[in-house]
């Protein structure tokens, strides 16, 4: 079980995000949010081009375990809009967690994914993780520079030349 329900994270640019977990309850808000991304960052975060998100693409969210998978939702503060989604998904072993954020359109550049990637890492790491990891298309530079400067590592993803794996150490 998650030991956090919800907690307050600053972003850089001083929007503060409301993060809690995400509940059954919340595949409505979830499927809305998803149409307030762009196309090209639902592809790269679902890897498929779809002009909406399918139930099927949304039941992990929404039915996560609370331990090894969670997904955890972004609130604008001020407005109590849903503005990201974040699902950390860990193997069974806990030595990797595996980590996807959506931020909705208006708010990239705000510092929205930064706040929620260090959130999701560190979620990781309290779990017991090794590691935390982002499978990413080569073509999303955004994504792949903002992992980097979080201290996430390049490798290689075997068997896909176009996907890279972000990688960061924690032990």
């Amino acid at each position: 079980m998650s030991t956090i329900t919800a907690v307050t994270l600053p972003t850089r640019s001083g929007l503060d995000l409301d993060v809690r977990p995400a509940t059954e309850a919340d595949a409505g808000i979830l499927s809305e949010f998803f149409d307030r991304v762009s196309d090209e960052d639902r592809r790269f975060r679902f890897f498929a081009a779809a002009e909406h998100v399918s139930e099927a693409q949304l039941a992990p969210m929404v039915h996560a375990d609370h331990f090894r998978t969670e997904s955890w939702l972004g609130f604008n503060t001020a407005t109590g809009e849903l503005i990201a989604s974040g699902l950390l998904a860990c193997d069974g072993p806990l030595d990797t967690g595996e980590i996807a954020i959506s931020v909705a359109n208006a708010y990239k550049g705000q510092g929205v994914g930064w706040a929620m990637l260090d959130f999701l890492a560190n979620q990781a790491k309290e779990r017991g993780c090794r590691r935390a990891i982002a499978i990413e298309s080569r073509d999303n530079h955004a994504a792949i520079e903002l992992e980097r400067e979080k201290g996430f590592v390049p490798e290689p993803f075997d068997g896909d030349p176009t996907m890279v794996v972000l990688s960061k150490s924690f032990r």
